[in-house]
């Protein structure tokens, strides 16, 4: 199974650890004696811990090794990583750690043979191992990492789009009848007979002119109205909508799980409000 660097299999993880960066840790023993400090950590393919990078200190010599997960206890608290029971002479037997050396199966095997105890006779096959035939040096020490979880309910608001109703806006047409007023001319003759002031009397026979087929013409005009129709714009309607805001306060009961501790016997009690142990 290949194994990675922290930083190359999630580069955001001290936002993970919440901050905390585990590569920066001290290594100490369970006697409070510093054997040396975090360089790094090998990850499986499934972010498990695998191992510590550990830059080691014995006697004024540094040597770089792996050193299985299960057997350290990452305390964030005290900002240090404890180990029981790493020996010099273990450190001795272990291969050097490089960051160019590939961590395969044979590495893996020189490692975990300087933990096992000696007396160790079970047979491993490369097609067949898992960590979990090694559980005493991948699995964390359960007593010394119990953990549970406390919940609690938040109210979360959120908004959806709901369509209330629809306007839609057309027009049509309308008839009505309507009626306009034109004044008009229109000619007619009038013929008046009239008696002369000189009736009765005689005419000289000189200025007699008797004329046959003699006509008057006049031209008789009348007005007649010339009414269509043209169309003009009455109105302009313009349609859009807008958006009224309005804050909607919701009231729910929520819960929330609160620690109980329950001791027999005095026994010293250090609780820190934080949530560092469960974050492997």
């Amino acid at each position: 199974m290949p194994l990675y660097k922290l930083a190359d299999f999630d580069p955001n993880y001290r936002e993970t650890f919440g901050g905390d960066d585990i590569r920066t840790l001290d290594l100490y023993t369970e006697g409070n004696v510093k054997i040396g400090s975090v360089a790094d950590v090998l990850v499986d393919a499934d972010g498990r811990f695998r191992y510590l990078v550990i830059d080691t200190q014995y006697d004024s010599s540094d040597k770089r090794i792996l050193l299985p997960i299960g057997l350290s206890r990452i305390d964030y608290n005290q900002h240090r990583v404890f180990v029981d029971g790493l020996s010099k002479e273990q450190v001795q037997r272990l291969p050097e750690y490089r960051d160019n050396i590939t961590v395969d199966y044979d590495y893996e095997e020189q490692v975990r043979g300087a933990y096992r105890p000696i007396s160790s006779d079970v047979a491993y096959n490369r097609d067949t191992y898992n960590y979990q035939q090694d559980a005493s040096l991948y699995n964390l020490n359960e007593e010394n990492h119990q953990t549970f979880k406390l919940y609690e309910e938040r109210l979360v608001a959120s908004k959806s789009r709901v369509k209330t109703g629809e306007v839609a806006v057309g027009k049509h047409i309308e008839t009505e009848t309507a009626r306009v007023s034109v004044p008009i001319e229109r000619e007619r003759v009038v013929i008046e007979r009239i008696n002369p002031t000189d009736a009765g009397r005689a005419v000289n026979p000189s200025e007699l002119q008797f004329q046959e087929g003699e006509i008057a013409r006049i031209e008789i005009y009348e007005e007649t109205p010339e009414i269509h129709k043209e169309a003009f714009v009455r109105e302009e309607v313009r349609v859009r909508k807008v958006v009224d805001r309005d804050t909607v306060e919701a009231e729910e009961t929520i819960r929330r799980e609160e620690l109980d501790i329950n001791t027999q016997g005095d026994l010293p009690i250090n609780q820190v409000d934080t949530a560092a142990n469960d974050r492997l």
